[in-house]
């Protein structure tokens, strides 16, 4: 009989009661702010006062980047093709994958994986890095192809520093940025995806959550946009690169 029911530890309700991980819900709408309420649904207990302005850093951070990313121009093309707003959204978080937004889950699991080895910071970065040229890989969370300096990075890192939350795995992505410039000879900063992605792994997260904290941040830009797109423009207007160029196969007869 146990076996046909269906448990989940996230929310427990009732006629006239909503728990979230054993808090009342009026509870959580006048105590806790929207951060510090996704915090408790995704980690199961209270952030503490660093936490809580960590996650709220978080959560701003990514916002909006601008019309430009792929995100905000599939919801603007959904919107633009005369769909509803919710489609317009959906459409915008559906191209959220691993070159878009993947990096704050990408460079968490490997940051958790080396930390896990027990070396100091330095060592720790000598080795990933050594062992990403071998491999022919990528660093992720580093580098940005707009920004020398992501303003974002040093914010949440001044925060963290504020309310004295330096774990080993902030401690391991700075080291990375320096072994990075060492062995390479290239500058590649921490950008807000990889500084995301080291506070998330000090706060207990499991990496494989770091694409959600990317779409629970972005998802109020993309109604931004999907709303503008759709009372501002024209539908089905033209978006993205311009103009294009065929280059297939010649004209031919069946």
């Amino acid at each position: 009989m146990s076996d046909n029911i269906w448990k989940t530890a996230i929310t427990d309700i009732g006629p006239g009661k909503i728990r979230i991980k054993g808090y009342d819900i009026a509870d959580i709408m006048e105590n806790l702010s929207y951060a510090e309420a996704v915090y408790l649904i995704l980690k199961g207990e209270l952030p503490s006062k660093a936490e809580a302005a960590l996650m709220n850093a978080i959560l701003v951070s990514s916002v909006d980047h601008g019309a430009s990313p792929p995100s905000v121009l599939g919801t603007r093309t959904v919107a633009s093709g005369g769909n509803s707003l919710n489609a317009a959204i959906a459409g915008g978080v559906l191209v959220i994958g691993d070159s878009h937004g993947g990096a704050i889950e990408q460079s968490a699991k490997i940051m958790q994986e080396w930390v896990k080895k027990g070396e100091s910071p330095e060592k720790a970065a000598a080795g990933l890095v050594d062992w990403l040229k071998e491999t022919k890989k990528r660093m992720p969370g580093f580098g940005h192809r707009l920004h020398k300096t992501d303003p974002r990075t040093a914010k949440l890192f001044e925060i963290a520093a504020r309310h004295g939350y330096s774990g080993k795995h902030i401690e391991l992505c700075k080291a990375i940025e320096k072994a990075l410039e060492e062995k390479t000879g290239k500058a590649l900063p921490i950008n807000v995806d990889g500084a995301i992605a080291a506070v998330i792994s000090d706060m207990g997260f499991d990496w494989r959550l770091g694409k959600g904290f990317f779409i629970i941040s972005r998802v109020p830009g993309l109604l931004a946009h999907a709303y503008e797109e759709m009372t501002r423009e024209r539908p089905m207007r033209k978006l993205g690169p311009m103009p294009f160029e065929y280059d297939g196969p010649p004209d031919r007869e069946i």
